[in-house]
């Protein structure tokens, strides 16, 4: 199973002795007593001197009346400016009366960050500081926030450390109890040889605690950040904790491998300093343990690193065992189709980041496809000569080779598969009245799905099952491809990938991490991971709907999905809004009855609430602003929120996981046990997809869509190709002869690529069209040599399949397709000589709809053709059959022959059936014959064909304008 290890500079601070040894309780020094003296002092004077002196000095700071008049009309004298400060003199000892007690609530309950007071920087500070010093020889001294017990640590730094063991937690839930005393039965009958194994192992001086993690506290739960606040000190030093206990079997036979994931139950081994009232005597002499929880200590202290006979390890994470890969068949080539993407040596130039990054280049390219085809409909239904065209401008230079990238990088049938199986889920679960687990990450090993789970959560649904241990669920490929698509909500829209590790996909749940993730690094590095995170989660295609916030950087990216991205100009302004946000979404959960946004993506409002909110902050708060996005991380996963922050020295207050990119592009999270390669967006990349998505923008105005075709054709007799293909209905060549064997089909798809792009075509780019799980460079070259081959050369020499400067295949102009015909015989009518010539036009309009056979490629095999999922010419072709039949009937219109121009317009609706404009100008010419009664079928037809959505609102109005009595008949006819 592969493993990552990494050093932690922690591991070193942390003690090897874990014997345990008689109890030692530690001894207050003089100079404890003698802070603890002043400081009580110094609360006292402050508390109750202050008070005293203003009230018997300055008198109380209210007025006897409240006449506002008549103060106003008082000259203002030195009495009146000592009356102003003598009232702030009080409104100050409110204010540090009030951090006094908070800080004291907070030693004295152990939660961890105290509260804030408004406005009371300095003032809590002093208090913190004062109410320390006073705890300092109790129990409770460090369970402050950081840096608080360490007043007195420096001036006892050698002293003997207590020794504690863990207390017993009751309510725990019944699986945790089951586990334990299962466990502890399991464990009851080494329970002779544990004082033995503890006697043989060389121990240095010192002594060993333990602390046992407790049951949440209504939505409270315990962590190490607080657990190291409350004993250590310092919530930086749960690091320390975690490399103690990684990978140490645990009662429940489970393991720590994450920092941010402990359950309760288990138990935590201490760091000698640790010191708390949680922190109790030894077990065997600990009289509120029973028997079975001391033996899991004691049991647990023979898993630390003297019982394995060496130093520690690092955190690890286990990347899913792996199922061998499926031998490769051949495919309809007779060539290898390989169950892997196999690795081309030759990229020519395209960016390699996006070609690494399957799911975001698939959310990218279907994103920029849904745009063109926003901007043809928009500019097409802007009615006839009003209309900007239908062809999308051409990318150039960067821009075309991230095109490109994206179309060989994309991995379409991936994302269907991850969004089908997680929805078939949420499905699952919802029947069988389950609520969703809490899913930290996923991985995509060769297909293959795999759900990290928070805690085990039982048996998966069918064909889902349990992976190499219970917080594992693993669906197979072959099993994904069951499920349909289900209606029901996306139950982890938060999913992003992060970079890749031994073949696997790593997807972090970005809104389920119970607090802030940190990445460090440059700032030009954490930018490209902020880029790449923003643009996945903008245009993913396993997300319903969710708001990204981006702070400090992004605001060009907005143009990707403007109404997902979102910018703010400040972490100022983020604050406010997520302070908002959270206390609007925890009433929210309160007023549904919901524990957690994953209980109500499961109800009855599952597809109207509950959608994330993540927040991506690359710009380093400051020290004030890290606590407090800290304290509003701590409920976020909760509510559906997560934060993603940027920091240069990698400490963050608050931070459940810690990552670090690197300048060679490795993602780093050492107490994760992770190594990636990480998903980069790098900066002009990212230019040149903003650009794309710009180009495509249907509200550009002018630049938007040209009206002139990319490719012109003769359509004149001198004109005649050398080769026709006619891709306009069932697929046909003429002027070439038949390939023989095997590679036929494969040559001809080639040839239908190449001829709807006649800019141009990326060698990666073809080769990823026909084979989308990926060929070896010599089978590319191969396949393109013998399509040059076959289409041989022109009459001067010229071969008809050639190179441009960048190396992108072209066609010779002597090679022409139908819908090259097509497109440029409508242009020659509506643009050329068909202007000034009314019989030119009419009939260069008949001679295009006559080419017009049926939908493209219409026979084409199964399995094959896929990349026609990424093209746009699917919504072009009915677009251009629509436009030429409407021209044609308004030419016919313009002489009253009305059944000429209804038979132009059935010939178009053969293509275009539901094409609106189509069907109106129908109901016109057929309302032009003066026949009521073929009026009334066609309505009736028209109706019919509606069906449960009913009629667009322009078609009503325009039959209740030329056969008011339509309804009527409609009722009659149902």
């Amino acid at each position: 199973m592969p493993r990552r290890r990494s050093p932690s500079s922690s591991s070193s601070t942390a003690p090897r002795n874990r014997t345990p040894q008689p109890v030692r309780v530690r001894r207050r020094s003089f100079g404890d007593l003698v802070k603890a003296f002043l400081a009580f002092v110094a609360l006292l004077a402050l508390l109750v001197g202050v008070p005293l002196a203003l009230a018997t000095q300055a008198g109380w700071p209210f007025p006897e009346t409240f006449e506002p008049m008549e103060w106003l009309k008082q000259d203002i004298s030195v009495g009146t400016f000592l009356s102003i400060l003598t009232f702030v003199v009080w409104l100050a000892w409110a204010q540090f009366t009030a951090c006094v007690l908070v800080e004291m609530k907070a030693a004295l309950s152990g939660v961890g960050v105290p509260g804030r007071v408004p406005g009371a920087g300095p003032s809590q500070l002093l208090a913190r500081q004062l109410v320390a010093a006073v705890l300092l020889v109790g129990a409770t001294a460090a369970s402050f926030t950081p840096g608080l017990s360490q007043l007195g640590q420096s001036l006892d730094g050698n002293q003997q450390p207590t020794v504690a063991a863990a207390q017993q937690t009751p309510g725990l839930f019944a699986q945790q109890q089951e586990q334990a005393s299962g466990a502890a039965a399991a464990l009851a009958e080494q329970a002779s040889h544990a004082e033995a194994a503890a006697s043989t192992g060389a121990r240095q001086q010192g002594d060993t605690k333990f602390y046992r993690i407790q049951p949440p506290e209504g939505r409270h739960h315990d962590s190490l950040w607080e657990i190291s606040e409350r004993h250590l000190g310092d919530g930086r030093r749960y690091k320390e904790i975690f490399e103690l206990n990684k990978d140490r079997t645990q009662p429940d036979g489970s393991k720590l491998s994450e920092a941010s994931l402990i359950r309760p139950g288990w138990i935590m081994e201490m760091p000698g300093d640790a010191r708390g009232g949680e922190l109790v005597e030894m077990p065997d002499e600990a009289p509120g343990l029973s028997p079975e929880v001391r033996q899991q200590i004691r049991d647990y202290d023979r898993t630390g690193d003297h019982a394995q006979g060496g130093g520690g390890g690092a955190a690890e994470v286990s990347v899913p065992e792996q199922r061998p890969a499926p031998a490769p068949a051949p495919d309809e080539a007779g060539g290898q189709e390989h169950a892997a993407p196999a690795r081309e040596t030759s990229t020519f130039g395209l960016p390699e980041a996006l070609l690494a990054a399957p799911l975001l280049a698939a959310g990218l390219l279907g994103a920029l496809g849904h745009r063109r085809r926003q901007a043809l409909w928009q500019s097409a239904f802007a009615g006839i000569g009003g209309r900007r065209g239908m062809e999308p401008p051409t990318p150039t230079g960067d821009a075309q080779d991230v095109q490109d990238a994206l179309l060989v990088g994309a991995d379409p049938e991936g994302v269907r598969l991850l969004d089908r199986s997680l929805r078939g889920l949420a499905a699952s679960l919802a029947a069988e009245s389950r609520p969703l687990p809490t899913v930290y990450a996923a991985w995509l090993t060769k297909g293959d799905l795999h759900l990290q789970l928070a805690q085990p959560s039982g048996k998966p649904p069918a064909p889902w099952q349990l992976g190499q241990d219970e917080t594992l669920w693993m669906l197979a490929k072959d099993d994904a491809g069951r499920y349909e698509d289900a209606d029901t909500a996306a139950p982890f829209p938060g999913l992003v990938s992060l970079g890749t590790m031994d073949d696997s996909r790593l997807l972090l749940n970005l809104e389920a991490v119970p607090g802030i993730v940190s990445l460090s690094g440059s700032e030009a590095d954490r930018a490209a991971v902020f880029a790449s995170v923003a643009a996945e989660l903008a245009t993913n295609g396993w997300s319903d709907r969710m708001t990204i916030t981006l702070v400090g950087f992004g605001e060009d990216l907005t143009p990707l999905a403007p109404s997902r991205l979102r910018h703010l100009d400040g972490i100022e302004a983020l604050i406010e809004t997520m302070e908002a946000e959270t206390r609007q979404r925890r009433g929210a959960l309160g007023a549904a009855g919901h524990d957690s946004v994953l209980t109500g993506r499961t109800g009855p409002a599952q597809h109207t609430r509950w959608a994330p909110h993540l927040v991506l902050l690359a710009a380093e708060p400051s020290a004030e602003d890290a606590v407090t996005l800290a304290e509003l991380a701590a409920d976020a996963s909760r509510l559906g929120i997560g934060y993603l922050v940027g920091t240069g020295d990698g400490e963050l207050p608050g931070a459940a996981w810690e990552m670090e990119i690197t300048g060679e592009g490795r993602l780093l999270a050492p107490l994760l046990g992770l190594e990636l390669d990480a998903q980069l967006l790098p900066a002009a990349q990212q230019r040149a997809v903003v650009e794309l998505f710009v180009d495509a923008d249907p509200e550009r105005g002018p630049d938007g869509p040209s009206d002139t075709p990319p490719f012109l054709v003769d359509v004149s007799e001198q004109g005649r190709p050398a080769v026709y293909a006619r891709l306009v209905g069932p697929y046909e060549i003429i002027g070439l002869d038949t390939p023989d064997g095997e590679r036929s089909a494969l040559l001809h798809e080639a040839l239908a690529l190449l001829l709807l792009h006649r800019e141009g075509v990326h060698p990666r780019v073809l080769s990823s069209a026909l084979w989308p799980r990926g060929v070896t460079d010599d089978v590319r070259e191969a396949l393109i040599e013998r399509l040059r081959a076959w289409l041989g050369t022109d009459t001067d020499g010229t071969p008809r399949l050639g190179a441009d400067a960048t190396g992108r295949l072209t066609l010779a102009k002597s090679v022409v397709s139908d819908l090259d015909v097509l497109r440029s015989l409508y242009h020659e009518a509506t643009q050329g000589r068909g202007v000034d010539s009314r019989a030119v036009r009419g009939r260069l309009l008949t001679d295009a709809l006559v080419l017009v056979r049926g939908p493209l490629l219409a026979d084409r095999p199964e399995g094959r053709y896929r990349w026609l999922g990424h093209e746009i010419v699917d919504a072009q072709l009915p677009l251009l059959v629509a436009d030429t039949g409407l021209a044609l009937s308004e030419f016919h219109m313009e002489k009253d022959r009305a059944e000429k121009a209804i038979e132009a317009l059935n010939a178009a609706l053969r293509t275009a059936s539901s094409d609106e404009r189509l069907w109106n100008e129908l109901l016109r010419a057929t309302h032009a014959l003066g026949d009521p009664a073929r009026l009334t079928a066609l309505a009736a037809d028209l109706l019919g064909r509606s069906g449960a959505r009913g009629l667009p609102p322009r078609t009503e109005a325009l039959l209740d304008e030329l056969l008011p009595t339509w309804r009527d008949d409609a009722a009659l006819a149902g």
